[in-house]
């Protein structure tokens, strides 16, 4: 019998037989509820809770969602009149706040440890008459991975991520201070920073780590470690390295399961890159990247011995020609991806001289102060490129697909790097310093709009200048920033 995932072209026999193992599943955990969860343009979780008939009923028919859900900004409003007619003229198939359908990965079914009887299943969403969305992230993302894969190459990622984990003084959900957004908990640190590794202050924080490890470890994720970072109440969470879209994945999840854990338990974890206090450090998002020979399945950045005649400074003493003109790549198309990386006004703020967050466009042998760091050596299959522009909110779905659509341009011009920089703060083209220019930046790369297309670029310039002109408007900008990051991601 045909229904929604059939005309989607994803229903064969695989998936059938994967949607046969939730319904078993659901009877041996015992689930009363699946949580059905779709990836937002900002990288939040959005969804809807379906009880256990309705969970199945959706892995082959899909469940509605109001597609005004996908032009929204940081706040939760929507940059378009979707009731005007004429509105949504570049964005066919939206408008008058009509249904997009979600159809959920049943090989994504899993137990939330921190909400008995609820399972929770990841989601794509379609048009309503079964026609890709192209413009939806994780689509994003697969469609870059699919042009690389014509190349004869997979992208393999790592994750670094920085965020901030703080212990609830005062849930602030008084119907009287109820905004738009509103204010977050009031909030103490849960260890006082400035002691980097410190051993203390990791059995401060030892309460809090553990949730996020035992977490990360029933959602089936790869923690490696969990790290005292610099700042107060500041750590950082490193993820063995997977394929690009199972980590994207993860790094959602990671995001959405860690603050949801964590707040039951009476403390607030925060991925906005800098919280609203007064020395606080800022977060970064560090992005280790390596291309996979999809015939021999070998590391194509990893060279058998340095090229002749160069010395640590040349690219290709460490790399091979293929990761040289990755790099290449990354370095020509810096500007444009930049959005991806550092989607918000509050990203930009981490960009300070000597502070190994990037200023300039440009590349150094293991320096923490270069915008690409390059790892690894002559016969060494960990070699690879880490980019150091990322901060913890990015869509992991847009930031991966930029860094693809980057090197393969790099890789279709045989792109040269250039040498490396022993002093990343004198020396480059300096970044987009904000998100005017980033996004000034993004239009002007031919090359990534014509990547990402002119619907994906429209759509989050349109949602970016929102939140732009908000900002611009607000009385308070202090309070204007506590309120739409800080509270909510």
């Amino acid at each position: 019998m045909s229904h929604f995932a059939h005309a989607c072209g994803v229903h064969d026999a695989p998936r059938t037989a994967a949607c046969e193992a939730v319904h078993r599943k659901i009877g041996e955990l015992g689930l009363e509820r699946v949580r059905i969860a779709w990836c937002d343009m900002h990288g939040a979780l959005r969804g809807k809770t379906l009880m256990p008939a309705a969970t199945m009923q959706a892995l082959t028919h899909g469940v509605s969602m109001v597609s005004s859900i996908l032009l929204k900004d940081t706040s939760d409003r929507t940059a378009y009149n979707v009731f005007e007619p004429g509105a949504l003229s570049a964005l066919p198939g939206f408008g008058a706040a009509n249904n997009l359908m979600l159809l959920p990965d049943p090989t994504s079914l899993c137990l939330l440890p921190w909400a008995s009887g609820t399972g929770w299943m990841r989601a794509q969403a379609w048009f309503a008459d079964a026609t890709p969305l192209t413009v939806e992230p994780r689509f994003v993302l697969q469609a870059a991975l699919a042009t690389l894969a014509d190349a004869g190459y997979r992208l393999r990622c790592g994750l670094e991520v920085e965020f901030h984990i703080y212990r609830i003084v005062r849930e602030n959900l008084d119907p009287q201070l109820a905004d738009w957004p509103g204010e977050p908990p009031e909030v103490e640190m849960i260890h006082p920073g400035y002691n980097l590794l410190s051993e203390a202050n990791a059995d401060m924080a030892e309460p809090a780590l553990r949730i996020v490890q035992s977490t990360a470890r029933a959602l089936g994720l790869p923690l490696r470690s969990l790290e005292i970072e610099l700042g107060p109440s500041q750590v950082e969470a490193v993820f063995d390295p997977g394929d690009a879209l199972t980590v994207a994945d993860q790094m959602v999840l990671f995001r959405n399961g860690v603050r949801q854990a964590l707040r039951r338990a009476g403390f607030y974890a925060s991925f906005v890159c800098r919280p609203p206090f007064p020395n606080v450090m800022a977060s970064g998002w560090h992005l280790h990247q390596s291309v996979i020979a999809l015939a021999d399945g070998g590391n194509a950045f990893m060279r058998a011995a340095p090229a002749p005649g160069t010395t640590p400074a040349d690219a290709q003493h460490t790399l091979s020609s293929t990761g040289a003109h990755w790099l290449g790549g990354l370095l020509a198309h810096a500007g444009g991806a930049a959005i991806f990386g550092t989607p918000t006004i509050n990203g930009f703020t981490r960009f300070k001289p000597h502070s190994m967050a990037p200023l300039s466009i440009l590349w150094g042998r293991d320096n923490r102060g270069a915008m690409l760091r390059v790892l690894g050596g002559s016969g060494d299959a960990a070699t690879r490129i880490e980019n150091r522009v990322g901060e913890p909110m990015a869509n992991p779905y847009l930031y991966i697909a930029s860094q693809i659509h980057s090197g393969l341009s790099g890789l279709r011009r045989q792109s040269d790097p250039g040498p490396a920089s022993d002093a990343p703060y004198a020396q480059g083209a300096a970044l987009p310093r904000n998100l005017e220019q980033a996004l000034a930046a993004l239009q002007a790369d031919a090359t990534l709009c014509e990547a990402f297309g002119a619907q994906l670029v429209d759509l989050y310039n349109r949602i970016k200048r929102s939140e732009l002109e908000r900002h611009r408007a607000a009385t308070d900008a202090d309070v204007w920033m506590r309120r739409e990051y800080f509270s909510r991601y």
